[in-house]
């Protein structure tokens, strides 16, 4: 594979995260503590259901900062930093779900967030971070994760799969992100794979090689997506006007985060995006 070069090193840094995971708790013990675990929410369901008309389903996100960017605002920085009470706004505002960055050392994120989200609201919510073992995914399940992310350009076909079966064992859902045609290609086969219901196509508008967002990256790409029900635009979406041009293109599905954290109420942000 071909990463870019600033992914590459997040994909090493997870190598060694997850080593020192299954030093301190093995396979077996983190795949226990997964079957033990609070059945998941129905992701896929939540996002694809019917709408009303003129709407489409916003998979809200948590983050508090990403490298390109640095800290989204400055409240951020603080170590009491409560994910709830924006999830709570988000879902008051119309979220039909909820993303939540775990990476911690370039988005500010912490795994216990997603407990403590599902806590506090009804919504089914995404891991997001960059998954490349088996026990990431089991780890995902145990932290409460209704659904995780596979990301195809750090996978090989076959980790793809491998993954992308055992988070359908678990019930969840994934949501398996491209950005250009060469990994949509690679992947489009096995979405629904191996049983429809699990799986959704996220195509991402930020080239993680430029760290540029380009709204009509998913509109160049729309023709080769067969089943566009199943079809998240992430990335690059700020106004109501963005929203309305997804739309009309037959988009059903984004995930917006960057835009509405950055402002002082991301709940309000969340109303305006919609056209509230």
């Amino acid at each position: 594979m071909n990463m870019p070069n600033a992914l590459s090193q997040i994909v090493e840094r997870k190598r060694l995260e997850v080593e020192r995971g299954r030093a301190a708790v093995s396979l077996e013990s983190m795949r226990a503590r997964a079957t033990e675990a609070e059945p998941p929410r129905n992701f896929f369901q939540a996002v694809t259901a019917d709408r009303p008309p003129r709407t489409v389903s916003v998979i809200a996100e948590i983050k508090r900062k990403s490298p390109s960017a640095g800290w989204l605002r400055e409240e951020y920085r603080s170590d009491d930093f409560d994910p709830a009470p924006i999830a709570k706004a988000y879902h008051r505002a119309g979220a039909a779900a909820i993303s939540c960055l775990t990476d911690a050392e370039g988005f500010g994120g912490d795994l216990d967030y997603i407990r403590r989200i599902r806590n506090r609201v009804p919504l089914p919510v995404l891991r997001k971070d960059f998954i490349i073992d088996a026990w990431q995914i089991y780890e995902s399940r145990a932290a409460s994760a209704d659904a995780v992310l596979l990301i195809a350009d750090i996978l090989t076909e076959g980790q793809f799969v491998d993954l992308l079966i055992l988070a359908t064992e678990l019930k969840m859902t994934s949501i398996v992100e491209v950005h250009d045609v060469e990994s949509l290609l690679r992947v489009r086969h096995h979405i629904g794979f191996p049983h429809p219901g699990y799986t959704l196509l996220g195509i991402n508008n930020r080239d993680l090689r430029t760290m540029t967002t380009d709204l009509g990256h998913t509109l160049r790409l729309l023709d080769m997506v067969e089943d566009k029900r199943i079809l998240i635009s992430e990335s690059g979406i700020r106004t109501h006007d963005d929203i309305e041009r997804l739309r009309k293109a037959g988009v059903g599905i984004v995930l917006v985060g960057e835009q509405l954290m950055k402002q002082e109420d991301p709940g309000a942000a969340l109303e305006t995006l919609l056209g509230q």
